[in-house]
């Protein structure tokens, strides 16, 4: 499906849209430095919008959080990073759908659910959760000490979105699913077919462990096998009806001996 969208629509595509919305996200918190309260006549408002503050819909969505200065610079770093690395990985066209998707679902969601507030925490963050399931074992250095793999934050983040859609209110729960969206789209069907390889492979293991546990010679008489006895051998009457099998003890005490 992607790959027809592109032929017909790829040149429609945003070119380096991540540069785009970092500056974007950077323009914005230095607004909020320099006028504090500014974030308030760019958050998304469903009565804001329906009122004719259509601007909304789209600041929102470049919107910085009121973080540290350094921590928002370190964020920023960190997003420009990721949605690079996704563009370079993905092309234009593919990265654009992606941040167009979790655009629209979060947008619905804030029309559509009471409060008809939106923010887009868990839309950044699925661009992080897809560059951690592309290259998972991706170096991030904590605090600029402590090196980490991005498969584990990427871990404890899906956790922490776990735990929002248990415990959060009913606007947290939506956003989530809603910024997930397009992760699903994009790898979705790799993850069924990860767990279906994962299922087979567990099953063969089952079997190999079954049939390794599983005796191929037992006497009749006593029950031993090479497994309970590995030094003593094991021998066929073929006078027997079944093919029945002694061991060097009770073949010695067989009638047909």
């Amino acid at each position: 499906m992607l790959d027809k969208l592109e032929r017909r629509l790829g040149r429609w595509a945003v070119p380096i849209l991540t540069r785009i919305m970092t500056g974007a996200l950077g323009a914005t918190f230095g607004m909020q430095l320099l006028w504090p309260g500014t974030q308030w006549h760019l958050v998304f408002s469903r009565a804001a919008i329906l009122e004719g503050e259509l601007w909304r819909l789209v600041t929102f969505l470049i919107l910085a959080p009121p973080w540290h200065p350094l921590f928002a610079a370190f964020s920023l770093y960190l997003f420009y990073l990721m949605g690079t690395a996704l563009e370079h990985e993905w092309g234009e066209f593919r990265f654009n759908v992606f941040i167009l998707v979790g655009y629209l679902a979060t947008l619905l969601a804030g029309f559509l659910l009471p409060g008809g507030l939106a923010t887009n925490t868990f839309l950044l963050g699925s661009v992080f959760l897809a560059f951690a399931h592309l290259f998972p074992d991706f170096t991030l250095h904590l605090f600029f000490i402590l090196p980490v793999k991005i498969k584990w934050l990427a871990l404890l983040t899906w956790l922490l979105y776990g735990w929002t859609l248990l415990t959060g209110s009913g606007m947290e729960r939506v956003l989530v699913l809603a910024a997930v969206a397009n992760f699903l789209l994009f790898f979705g069907r790799d993850i069924v077919l990860t767990m279906k390889s994962a299922k087979r492979r567990m099953e063969h293991q089952a079997r190999l462990v079954r049939d390794e546990a599983v005796p191929f010679h037992r006497c009749t008489t006593c029950g031993a096998t090479e497994k309970t006895h590995p030094h003593i051998a094991f021998y066929v009457c073929e006078e027997c009806r079944g093919d029945h099998e002694y061991c060097e003890q009770h073949i010695r005490e067989h009638p047909h001996r």
